[in-house]
């Protein structure tokens, strides 16, 4: 295994280094330690390019030896140390070496072929120029100039080539003897350094963004050309003056307190955004600050970076305001699509566009269209009366917001922009405030807009509220004079807003219109009065639903019965629309016509059930229904109650000690809905305590989609579980308390106090099936009736009592009961356990009986029959006199 050659020691005497040098020689300087070693490191650029010192005498023998220049080349002192300067550098063979040298250099490559060691006479043939590169040419041009600079291949001791920049001196000590200096470094090493510096250079001179470097004091020391652009000063203006020197005012205060802390604290601060330097201070700039330290780490100073950033922030901001202007569209839109009502989207588009796109926000629209109307076919005139349904002023506004006020009515004169958009014109942009005073005359305008004018409104736009190509109004935007102005963006906004909203308007008035027409139809077939009735007092409420243009089945009616009895009925047609609501009239009429029949509950629902294939639309339609039909006699205080699939009825009884009311719920059999094939239904009989309130309801006041339909009766028990002044304070409460502002269903509700006929005004007996039965009632009749003062009665009421009794006699054989009321007429009844109920027939001339019920339906006002759980019942109304 090959070894590296070792150059022999020169036999003659070494030259003595310069007498008067202060500096021992380096290759044994304990002080100094090669780079890298923690003592001798400083950081430096020196460290970096790794520059080793050699001196030579005039011969070109080494005599001293720095330790960076054993590091770069491998040589210690002790092996080169009057070795002559031939041992370590190598001639240039060619180009092509030349390179290869470089390139092992950098790259690290294999080391060249071992090489011999010259000996120390070594040198050029005698009579021959030194090769260029060559040690004696080196030295000859050194003692003849007394320097030399060069590059010079230099032989490491491992064999490879190590390129070095060289920099030698011709010196004299102080007893005049010559010898040279020189350093070295890797070329590489330097290149690169050059390379970085030149780029450095090349950025900072080139740079389209500012840069300024500040010293210490914080006072520029260098800026390159781009920022002398930037604050239009030169760059002797910039040098050894401080940044708030340079940029007079908040924006050079704030800068400078910012590098004072970037240089105190070292954190960098990027991206601080200020107004444009320069003397108009126009735009925006951008600026990065950061601390200088050298390798070592020592504070230089700081650098700023600044950049114009105007384009990007009026992009930016061009970018934000179309993101905005998109996000308000779509907020309007969809808010205006959920509102079928026109006062309601005027307020919303209103305060929608307040404060996002304008100061002050209008809508003023024709009378017409939040009256449901039609609108003209032809263009509006000048001076067409407008209705300012929606307005919105900023929060705290008391100047304008009471000049505004929801409702009024305001006419433009002709000429006037307002007046030009009304009857067909284009949108109409005021820009600055002398748009305004030119465009409207100020003495020909409405005093509350001269005086909205008068307070400072920079600009403002009217654009009209068009659906189907008719004007449905004016949309109107006003801006603050301290407030960026409408531009032509502005006006194509708010003629996309405009647009949306009259399509919205118009729905909203063809919903009025048609939801008005409905709601006709419908009050139309629910009660217009409800009946007085002895004994009880009746509250209802009935509450269309609140959304849909289509009405609901929801019915109620309380139907007088003969005896003093009154029926009760509530029920719900299922669906919505004209169609359901035909049916609830239809429904509604066949009940008033069955309860004539004095039929009980149970029966009246199913004859309602057999029939209610008639109420069909189509076959593909069918009917369906819910009802509850209570019947109250109040001479027994009793209340016949069948159902019809439909809720159970509540029963609230107060009494004089307690403060709150029990509320009890009549359970009842719940039926089958009428439409049903084969439905059963049964009646409940229930006894009432005097002062009670019967409650029936739909179920729109106590069903939500988010709970059990109990859960709505048992809130509604809890409601009429207080004690009210009167009904229609408890009918207002519960709707209060359980009807939300948008209840899509129908509401219906009917409350009735249920009180006893005064204890003088009815009268009953019972006479056993005996002879003396008809002479007992006739003497009975005819002491009540003098007893109420109804003498004039007395005759005719006699008369036919007693065929009624006789007739019972006749047919029956059980007891017979006679009962008198007297309320509004007076009502006589007569009863017998027999079924079938008594017929009207034409005697013949020499009969004795049979013209009884004849002499009933001549005599009386109204007569009827009724079938019971123990017989039949006849009876008779007569008028009572003076009525």
């Amino acid at each position: 295994m090959s070894t590296d050659p070792e150059p022999t020691q020169p036999s003659a005497k070494l030259p003595s280094p310069p007498s008067r040098l202060s500096a021992p020689p380096f290759h044994t300087c304990g002080g100094l330690h090669p780079a890298g070693s923690s003592s001798a490191a400083t950081g430096g650029l020196l460290d970096t390019l790794r520059m080793g010192i050699v001196m030579l005498d005039t011969c070109g023998r080494v005599v001293l030896w720095s330790p960076l220049a054993e590091e770069m080349l491998g040589w210690s002192g002790e092996h080169i140390i009057g070795r002559h300067l031939e041992a370590i550098i190598k001639p240039w063979a060619s180009q092509g070496a030349k390179q290869g040298a470089k390139q092992g250099t950098k790259s690290g490559a294999e080391p060249d072929a071992q090489m011999a060691e010259p000996s120390e006479a070594a040198g050029p043939p005698h009579g021959r120029v030194p090769p260029l590169g060559s040690a004696e040419r080196v030295m000859a041009e050194l003692l003849h100039s007394g320097c030399w600079a060069g590059v010079l291949p230099m032989r490491h001791r491992d064999g490879h080539t190590v390129v070095a920049e060289v920099r030698a001196s011709l010196l004299v000590d102080g007893d005049g003897k010559p010898f040279a200096l020189a350093s070295i470094a890797e070329i590489h090493l330097l290149r690169d350094l050059e390379h970085d510096l030149a780029l450095l250079d090349a950025v900072f001179d080139t740079s389209p963004l500012g840069i300024a470097v500040f010293d210490t004091d914080l006072r520029c020391i260098r800026v390159n050309q781009t920022l002398c652009r930037m604050d239009d000063l030169g760059a002797e203006s910039h040098i050894g003056r401080t940044i708030d020197e340079l940029l007079p005012g908040a924006t050079g205060e704030e800068l400078a307190t910012v590098q004072k802390t970037v240089l105190d604290t070292g954190r960098t601060v990027l991206d601080l955004r200020t107004p444009a330097l320069g003397p108009n201070g126009q735009g925006v700039i951008s600026s990065s600050f950061s601390r200088i330290t050298d390798r070592a780490g020592s504070v230089l100073g700081v650098s700023i970076v600044v950049m114009d950033i105007t384009d990007r922030v009026l992009s930016a901001a061009k970018v934000e305001r179309a993101r905005a202007r998109l996000a308000l569209l779509n907020e309007v839109g969809a808010t205006l699509a959920d509102i079928l009502d026109v006062d309601r989207i005027a307020r919303a588009l209103a305060e929608a566009l307040v404060p996002s796109f304008c100061d002050y926000a209008g809508v003023l629209l024709v009378r017409a269209v939040p009256r449901g109307g039609e609108l003209p076919r032809h263009s509006h005139i000048p001076g067409t009366p407008l209705v300012l349904l929606g307005t919105a002023t900023p929060p705290g506004d008391v100047h304008v917001a009471p000049l505004l006020q929801s409702g009024m009515v305001i006419t433009f004169p002709a000429g006037s922009p307002f007046s030009e958009v009304l009857t067909g014109g284009p949108a109409w942009l005021a820009e600055a405030p002398s748009d305004l005073r030119a465009d409207l005359p100020v003495m020909a305008l409405d005093p509350r807009i001269r005086k909205a004018i008068e307070l400072g409104i920079g600009s403002a736009l009217v654009v009209p509220l068009r659906a189907r190509g008719v004007v449905l109004g004016l949309l109107v935007g006003c801006r603050a004079a301290e407030r960026e102005p409408f531009d032509n963006d502005d006006l194509a906004l708010a003629t996309e807003l405009s647009d949306r909203a009259g399509v919205a308007l118009d729905n909203a008035r063809l919903y009025a219109r048609e939801r008005h027409s409905a709601l006709t139809l419908q009050r139309s077939l629910l009660p217009q009065h409800l009946p007085e009735r002895p004994g009880i007092e009746i509250a209802y409420r009935y509450v269309p639903g609140s959304t849909g243009a289509e009405v609901g089945g929801d019915w109620f009616d309380v139907i007088p019965l003969v005896g003093g009895r009154t029926a009760f009925v509530v029920g719900d047609v299922m669906g919505h629309g004209l169609h359901a609501a035909a049916t609830m009239g239809r429904l509604r009429t066949a009940v008033r016509t069955l309860a004539g029949l004095d039929l009980t509950p149970d029966e009246l629902l199913r004859r309602i059930n057999n029939v209610s294939g008639d109420f069909m639309q189509t076959a593909e339609e069918p009917m369906m229904a819910t009802v509850l039909y209570a019947v109250y006699e109040p001479s027994t205080q009793r209340c016949t109650i069948a159902g019809a699939g439909h809720l159970p009825p509540l029963l609230v009884s107060c009494d004089d000690i307690r403060y709150d009311c029990s509320v009890r719920r009549l359970e009842l059999p719940s039926g089958t809905p009428i439409g049903v094939e084969e439905g059963e239904f049964e009646s409940e009989e229930f006894d009432v305590p005097s002062g009670s309130v019967l409650v029936l309801y739909t179920d729109g006041l106590v069903e939500r989609r988010d709970q059990d339909i109990t859960t709505g009766v048992d809130q509604l028990a809890d409601v009429l579980g207080h004690r009210y002044v009167s009904l229609e304070d408890a009918c207002d409460e519960a709707l209060a308390t359980l009807v939300p502002p948008l209840e899509p269903d129908d509401v219906a509700v009917l409350m009735a106090r249920l009180g006893g006929l005064p204890g003088s005004n009815a009268a009953c007996w019972e006479f056993p099936a005996e002879e003396n039965a008809v002479h007992l009632s006739r003497l009975h009749v005819q002491q009540t009736l003098a007893a109420w003062g109804l003498a004039a009665l007395t005759e005719v009421t006699i008369l036919l009592v007693s065929e009624l009794v006789t007739n019972s006699l006749r047919l029956a054989h059980g007891p017979i009961g006679v009962r008198m009321v007297r309320g509004t007429s007076l009502l006589v009844e007569v009863s017998d356990p027999l079924p079938d109920p008594s017929l009207t027939r034409t005697a013949v001339h020499d009969e004795d009986g049979g013209c009884g019920m004849q002499l009933v339906a001549r005599a009386a006002c109204r007569w009827g029959t009724r079938l019971g759980p123990l017989g039949k019942t006849v009876w008779f109304e007569l008028t009572l006199p003076n009525n």
